[in-house]
């Protein structure tokens, strides 16, 4: 079997350490690390010229491919990203933004046929994939398609796996509907990254939908038609503004895009019609929310190379642009011992992007938290990490983390890439300490490994699930594609009731 970094270097996306699209960027196009001036002065829609059929060509491909077209390495890193969404999903299934969802949905929930995660509540299949949505994004220690900043297996999995409770699905029909729906997001978002992204739009939110319906259409049995239609229901249901980055509505953006997408497939199934270039045509989905487009970027290598094999996973729970300055600063408190009282100032030198999406200067909620590089900093050098424990309203208004992140200050460089950062301590005793980080743990130069994934699974289920559904639950996933019945996944992560 090709190891993971085999494949990404056979397939062009990586050579050595660095990572790479399997495309050249047009001319036109910017780089994914570099992003365009968020004060640039709107310009018209720069589409490039569409190949035929963008939308068709989509569709032909999702109904056409099994699980042998695709490689062994690929679908083993849906498995990883299955794990990875079930363990988030049932981390967050007792946040309060959850809690609040189900108790306005379920007076309106139609047969209980769809477990929510982490809880024992059943929904119907669409409220059911709306909740897991929620909760599988709500802690921002999800998966992330590092070129677009997507979330892939939010939308797609949280679609499918209730699905598979309201029909038969099998393990391996569900490996490939997954893997397939997060190729198909991936792709659309690479065609209009960083344009739609810099206009204000949660591109998870926006390209989820398409993940989502041809996860369901995949298993519905959609033909090619009904494909194109539910591709282009979908497109008329994009989700998501940034602006809500810090709110609890961050967290709906996947659940719905999960519930749209499904929506789309019912619908689809059913003899729905849209129009047949949703994607790629004028007034279309990439016109209207991009203004730029690059069509290549969804059909070229169909079936040959794989976004879903660029799949990544967060060890830090937050947005991802604050990674690589919280790896620099638990790595400079673990090697010299610093101590918060001890320490006069700290400089991140990084690229602009973080101050854009995590620049929150006096959060107040663990949700504002996450978007907060000035908190990310402070609480990795006090307590040395940055899971979801410090990330609570508790551990946000700490008295000793806002004196500290007060002596914390950003310094902006379009030169620095996203995946980079530089970071300077300077103590009272006038010492400087710098950390240069090339890439974050957990970026694709240097991934979570499996049984990170298991520990950091175990970590979000403790207290929700017992020590035995955590093992049986871990083992679904990493054998999904031998077993029968997928939904048996969902079953083994329902909340006991208490003993008497």
């Amino acid at each position: 079997m090709l190891s993971r970094r085999e494949l990404l270097i056979g397939s062009g996306y990586i050579g050595g350490a660095a990572m790479a699209s399997a495309q050249t960027p047009s001319p036109q196009t910017p780089s994914p690390q570099t992003p365009s001036p968020q004060s640039a002065a709107p310009q018209p829609a720069a589409m490039q010229a569409p190949p035929p059929h963008v939308t068709r060509i989509l569709a032909q491909y999702l109904v056409a491919a099994g699980s042998a077209d695709v490689p062994p390495a690929v679908l083993h890193e849906g498995t990883r990203s299955l794990l990875n969404w079930v363990g988030c999903t049932i981390g967050g299934s007792q946040h309060p933004a959850v809690s609040m969802a189900i108790a306005a949905v379920a007076p309106f929930s139609g047969t209980p046929q769809a477990n929510v995660l982490g809880r024992a509540e059943r929904l119907d299949a669409m409220s059911a994939a709306l909740i897991n949505g929620i909760s599988s994004h709500v802690l921002d220690f999800d998966d992330t398609h590092l070129k677009t900043i997507i979330h892939p297996a939010g939308p797609v999995a949280s679609a499918i796996l209730a699905l598979s409770q309201h029909q038969p699905v099998s393990g391996a029909d569900l490996l490939l509907a997954l893997v397939l729906g997060m190729e198909t997001e991936c792709r659309i978002g690479n065609a209009v990254y960083p344009s739609h992204y810099d206009m204000g739009w949660h591109i998870t939110g926006t390209c989820g939908p398409f993940g989502a319906a041809a996860a369901c259409g995949k298993l519905l049995g959609l033909d090619e038609g009904q494909m194109i239609n539910a591709l282009g229901i979908a497109a008329s249901q994009p989700v998501g503004l940034k602006i809500q980055f810090g709110s609890m509505t961050k967290s709906f953006h996947p659940g719905r895009a999960a519930q749209n997408g499904m929506l789309a497939a019912l619908l689809a199934a059913r003899g729905f019609t849209a129009d047949e270039a949703a994607l790629e045509g004028r007034d279309g989905w990439g016109q209207a929310l991009s203004r730029h487009a690059d069509w290549a970027e969804v059909t070229d290598g169909l079936g040959r190379r794989f976004e879903a094999a660029l799949n990544t996973y967060k060890p830090f729970a937050c947005g991802i642009v604050t990674h690589p300055g919280i790896d620099a600063a638990i790595q400079l408190r673990n090697e010299y011992g610093i101590k918060p009282g001890a320490v006069r100032s700290i400089e991140l030198h990084a690229n602009p992007l973080v101050l854009t999406l995590t620049g929150k200067t006096e959060p107040h909620t663990g949700l504002e938290g996450k978007f907060s590089i000035y908190h990310c900093i402070a609480i990795a050098m006090i307590q040395g990490a940055a899971g979801e424990r410090q990330f609570t309203d508790k551990a946000v208004n700490d008295p000793q983390v806002i004196a500290l992140r007060k002596r914390v200050s950003v310094r902006s460089d379009p030169a620095v890439r996203t995946e980079q950062s530089d970071l300077t301590v300077v103590l009272d005793n006038g010492q400087r300490l710098t950390r240069h980080i090339e890439h974050a743990v957990g970026s694709l130069e240097r991934p979570m490994s499996d049984a990170a994934l298991r520990d950091k699974f175990s970590a979000l289920s403790d207290g929700i699930l017992t020590t035995a559904q955590i093992a049986h639950a871990m083992q679904l996933c990493a054998d999904v594609a031998s077993i029968p019945d997928a939904g048996e996944i969902a079953q083994a992560c329902a909340k006991l009731p208490l003993a008497d």
